[in-house]
């Protein structure tokens, strides 16, 4: 497949949608973009799900304990000492739920890319480093329990 002749231009936009509608079906929350990423504080938790094929690179959803036990608890319908055994589990899956509905967005060059399991990391100690020679996507986006930063790092191939 011959991705030189890919727009990207709107990427951007179709991945705060798809995550817009990933939380309002799967999660019964709003999600609303920030206006910038200058005010995002990393948080302690970071979900990432890789990306190969005409695509290739890895997306990333993070936020603090108390967004992601709030993601937890919607998907779940449990309260939050029920939920917090699951915020690994229901971080990941929602981290794949989003890439995999912007992936669905993008037309041929994102249907025949493939997602990898998801990974989630925890922790205050750590950096996630982008591609080198790559193109990024990032969005900060607020829900009613905290702010997530969504990035997707990524190349054509």
């Amino acid at each position: 497949m011959c991705t030189e002749s890919v727009d990207t231009r709107d990427w951007e936009q179709l991945l705060c949608k798809g995550a817009q509608e990933v939380f309002e079906m799967m999660i019964g929350t709003s999600l609303e973009r920030c206006p910038d990423t200058l005010g995002c504080v990393p948080g302690e938790f970071t979900a990432v799900v890789g990306l190969a094929g005409p695509i290739h690179g890895v997306f990333a959803l993070r936020c603090d304990e108390k967004t992601a036990c709030g993601i937890a608890c919607g998907m779940l319908g449990m309260d939050e000492n029920g939920a917090r055994a699951e915020v690994w589990d229901a971080l990941g899956e929602v981290c794949n739920m989003v890439v995999g509905n912007f992936k669905g967005k993008i037309g041929r060059v994102g249907e025949a890319s493939v997602l990898s399991v998801p990974t989630v990391i925890h922790g205050h100690d750590y950096k996630v480093r982008p591609l080198v020679n790559g193109s990024f996507l990032d969005c900060l986006m607020q829900t009613g329990n905290g702010q997530l930063h969504l990035r997707l790092d990524y190349k054509l191939a």
